[in-house]
């Protein structure tokens, strides 16, 4: 996942000093805040004699269309405009090169989003816009779940209320940027806020039941009437790779993945009609409960002697709640 520095929540320096203290520090992205002022574009043609780090630019106005020359004049890397205080519709210029995004706040749905499919990717405000240090709303870890199941193609960027916590959390859950202003500055140092938005190990106060993936979006196949075709079929659907094995009181009873499939088929390769639910279930998967928090994840994976890929969410009496899926954090670490 790449960090974007909020270039304007530095109030301990000047935007030189600033500035070249991320390039120093190799932040990905620089983030500028445009609330509809035409100067915005000074400073970034000042930053661009200081360093080539991408410009990542979000601007919020009513009036789109007296931007459109300057983005023409001064190319950044990203622009974004939010929609909620648009009087007049989003017409992007011809010959624009940057990566084209919307943003959206907390109240507004990524429904929003449907209208403007010809854009790269969404920025979803997880504070209120423009008020650096604000807390990350939990109500977004579901808005982001719904745009990559709704776009999974489009990116998604997360601004507001990232620290260490939550930046774990995002890159679990395939966000593939997420902006840092007032973390990023307050801390020690720059350094070390990075070292922390960037760990592999970072602890969380969330619980697991806030970003995981909701029962009703697992695949899950009821113990007494499953047989391999819809096992198959249900994996398959999915996408993920697996499938939870419950009853109707929503108990889990076990696990199948494709590789307990692949196993039981090379075991009974000569009748696979003969292929039961028991040839196939791993009737003891490692759970986490839905009410522990991140830290507590990660001290139970480190004490496994197997890596896993995806984990079952229970409740305190073992009903199903949902699952963590391993697959993007993963990915944002190549």
């Amino acid at each position: 996942m790449k960090i974007s520095a909020s270039i304007y929540s530095d109030a301990r320096q000047n935007l030189q000093q600033t500035i070249l203290a991320l390039d120093e520090h190799q932040v990905d992205l620089l983030h500028v805040d445009c609330n509809d002022d035409l100067a915005v574009f000074d400073d970034i043609l000042q930053i661009r004699t200081w360093c080539s780090l991408p410009i990542d630019l979000h601007i919020i106005t009513p009036t789109p269309s007296k931007f459109y020359q300057k983005l023409l004049d001064v190319p950044v890397e990203y622009v974004t405009f939010q929609l909620e205080p648009l009087a007049e519709p989003l017409i992007w210029p011809a010959g624009l090169s940057a990566a084209k995004g919307v943003a959206v706040t907390t109240p507004t749905s990524i429904d929003a989003f449907d209208a403007h499919t010809d854009c790269d990717f969404i920025l979803i405000m997880a504070t209120i816009p423009g008020q650096s240090g604000g807390v990350f709303d939990k109500e977004n870890f579901k808005k982001i779940r719904t745009f990559r199941k709704r776009y999974p193609h489009k990116s998604i960027h997360v601004d507001g209320g990232v620290n260490g916590e939550v930046s774990f959390i995002l890159r679990n859950m395939g966000v593939s940027t997420s902006v840092s202003g007032s973390y990023l500055f307050k801390g020690p140092s720059i350094g070390h806020a990075l070292l922390n938005l960037t760990s592999r190990n970072m602890a969380s106060a969330f619980q697991i039941s806030d970003f995981m993936i909701p029962l009703e979006e697992c695949p899950v196949v009821m113990d007494e009437t499953t047989h391999l075709k819809e096992i198959l079929e249900t994996i398959e659907n999915g996408k993920l790779g697996f499938c939870l094995v419950g009853n109707e009181d929503r108990q889990l009873k076990g696990l199948i993945s494709s590789a307990d499939i692949r196993k039981a088929l090379l075991k009974k390769i000569d009748n696979p009609k003969d292929i039961a639910l028991t040839d196939m279930i791993n009737t003891h998967p490692v759970t986490i409960e839905g009410k522990q928090t991140v830290l507590e994840m990660l001290k139970k994976m480190k004490t496994l002697t197997f890596p896993i890929m995806y984990l079952p969410v229970v409740d305190s009496t073992g009903k199903m709640e949902g699952i963590i899926n391993f697959v993007n954090l993963i990915k944002g670490e190549i």
